[in-house]
């Protein structure tokens, strides 16, 4: 795929070429606040033309608003975007705190024909198990997404927030080819082991929330005071009252390492979890999330930093110190199984 700025790289386990950062897209339509559909369109145009072809969405993301937004755009690139979508997870509208997870093999199905109307494709690229449901063998749910495969529904499959020994079960069962999980210099408990694990089967992995959902970048410093009431950062431990104090006084080394390469904090915070593919041996492709053209500008320029070793061990402890989980309930996530 063409591209007239950022690197390419290719996918775990035969999965495709993308580039070496794609582009998140919940907020687009969902979860941080009101959003500027014009400005969203413009942003997803412009990521595509500095070499952005990995676009990542869910049927949860506004309750499948999200595929339908990004819908037109898949269509009118169709041949230069890689499209990532995710079941497994639902917010009951009545209890906005809540989240369903299923994953078995009648709602596999029911969930991938329900994404495939809304996005208006005949085939998904890579398809993710968005969450873990412990009531449900691993096996059981990646073997009703392999049968996707080969009725030529999805093309790849991947995993989103699980453990090293439900990643080795799952891809016992179908190839692999990404998992997707949190990973920034504030979070960094997959490199325990399911990044080792990923390494070993030769499978990619696509950090999610790699700038801290916009606290590394300096979007804003106290969620509860800075962000709209329907921000659902607000309910993240991490960003508020005193753990949120706590982490804004961890950004001066980085704040220190920006100013040194005329940069942004949140290209030093890329650029360190870029540099991750060397340092683990796997691909890495991140996809920060934005709305606006000019962030991804900035965001894609920060694949060409390279970090000095001094940088990266100034850098190194401050995953340590962050004071909060990134969940409330980290039952949620894969921290929370291992």
């Amino acid at each position: 795929m063409a591209n007239a700025g950022i690197a390419t790289v290719a996918l775990g386990g035969g999965g495709p070429e993308v580039g070496v950062q794609g582009l998140g897209c919940m907020g687009m339509s969902f979860a941080y606040g009101p959003a500027d559909a014009d400005a969203s369109r413009a942003t997803l145009e412009r990521a595509l033309e500095l070499g952005v072809t990995l676009y990542d969405t869910a049927d949860v993301y506004g309750a499948g608003e999200n595929e339908r937004f990004l819908s037109p755009f898949f269509a009118a690139h169709r041949d230069e975007v890689v499209v990532a979508t995710k079941f497994a997870l639902s917010i009951p509208p009545d209890d906005t705190a809540r989240r369903v997870i299923r994953n078995d093999a009648p709602y596999v199905r029911r969930a991938v024909e329900a994404s495939l109307r809304r996005l208006d494709l005949e085939v998904i690229d890579l398809y993710y198990m968005h969450r873990r449901d412990v009531n449900v063998p691993i096996e059981e749910t990646v073997a009703a997404m392999a049968e996707l495969v080969r009725e030529g529904k999805v093309k790849h499959l991947g995993l989103s927030e699980v453990t090293a020994d439900e990643l080795r079960a799952a891809h016992a069962v179908h190839p692999i080819a990404a998992v997707q999980s949190e990973w920034s210099l504030f979070s960094r408990d997959v490199e325990a082991r399911v990044v080792p694990a990923a390494r070993e089967l030769g499978v990619a992995f696509v950090p999610y929330s790699p700038l801290g959902r916009g606290f590394l970048a300096g979007s804003f410093a106290d969620a509860a005071r800075d962000l709209t009431a329907d921000d659902f950062r607000r309910r993240m431990p991490r960003y508020s009252g005193e753990n949120a104090a706590v982490n804004a006084g961890l950004l001066e080394p980085v704040r220190a390492v920006a100013e040194a390469h005329d940069a942004s904090p949140g290209q030093i915070a890329l650029a360190w979890i870029h540099r991750q593919a060397a340092v683990h041996g796997l691909p890495v492709v991140p996809i920060p999330g934005t709305r606006r053209p000019t962030r991804v500008e900035e965001n894609t320029a920060a694949t060409r930093i390279t970090l000095t070793e001094e940088e990266l061990a100034l850098l190194e402890p401050l995953a340590d110190k962050v004071a909060g989980n990134r969940y409330t309930d980290m039952a949620f996530t894969s921290a929370g199984r291992e």
